[in-house]
């Protein structure tokens, strides 16, 4: 196996978001919504080996992840952070971000989103020189 990690150019913002219990397949895993409530949505996420999320950031949310298995590598404001099973890490709002599962298998956290809105056209990708920059 390739230790490069596995990135989509295109990962489509979805015109709904999944309602409670639905998963979404991406390219890079899966997202299961396990509860969403007033300013706040808990969803399992599930990062294939090799795999990673497009840099990403929003304005209107913080998110927390919680490892369950795996080993994630988080990119957070271009600090890289190893998070291992029941470790955490927070994203502030407004800060670019990415996860990576640089294992062999499956990397599985469970993401608390918080905010004044968690609408899904919140996100903006960005690619990797964009986030170097990003202010």
């Amino acid at each position: 196996m390739s230790n490069e990690i596995k990135e989509s150019q295109q990962d489509p913002i979805p015109t709904t978001q999944a309602a409670e219990g639905e998963t979404e397949s991406k390219y890079w895993g899966a997202v299961t919504v396990l509860e969403t409530g007033p300013r706040y949505r808990i969803s399992r996420v599930e990062v294939k080996p090799g795999h990673r999320m497009m840099t990403q950031v929003h304005y209107h949310r913080s998110e927390h992840w919680i490892v369950v298995s795996g080993t994630a590598k988080v990119v957070c404001n271009n600090q890289e952070t190893l998070v291992m099973p029941n470790q955490s890490t927070y994203v502030p709002a407004c800060t670019p971000h990415h996860v990576e599962n640089p294992g062999v298998i499956p990397l599985v956290m469970i993401e608390v989103q918080n905010g004044d809105y968690l609408g899904d056209d919140d996100t903006v990708r960005l690619s990797d020189e964009e986030a170097l920059t990003w202010k």
